[in-house]
């Protein structure tokens, strides 16, 4: 009698291994103190920004009232399929977790 011989395992994919290079002319990265996000039907824009300029009050010419005006520059702007946004935001909490437990501090407070 013999033993009927077990099916072939499905070869597993291989891992996946992403090797991030950093150009040297990005190395440093820049300073952003604000990010405005937006979104069309196909792309996530992150234009990331740093303020220019201190806030001055300024008068809404249409209705009268006033607001503080805020000049910033953006400094880099990155689009992203809506798929990735998931992933970002899973790295973002993991990083922020990380960051927490490190330094003590939470909501960005000294």
């Amino acid at each position: 009698m013999t033993t009927p011989t077990p099916p072939p395992a499905s070869p597993r994919p291989p891992e996946r291994r992403i090797a991030i290079e950093t150009p040297p002319d990005m190395e440093t990265g820049v300073y952003a103190n604000f990010v405005a996000i937006w979104h069309d039907s196909e792309t996530f824009t992150l234009d990331f920004a740093t303020i220019t300029r201190p806030p001055k009050p300024t008068e809404d010419p249409h209705t009268g009232d006033t607001y503080l005006h805020t000049p910033a520059r953006v400094v880099s702007r990155v689009k992203i399929p809506p798929s990735q946004v998931f992933e970002i935001m899973k790295a973002l909490e993991q990083q922020l977790s990380s960051w927490e437990r490190e330094t003590g501090r939470r909501d960005g407070q000294a």
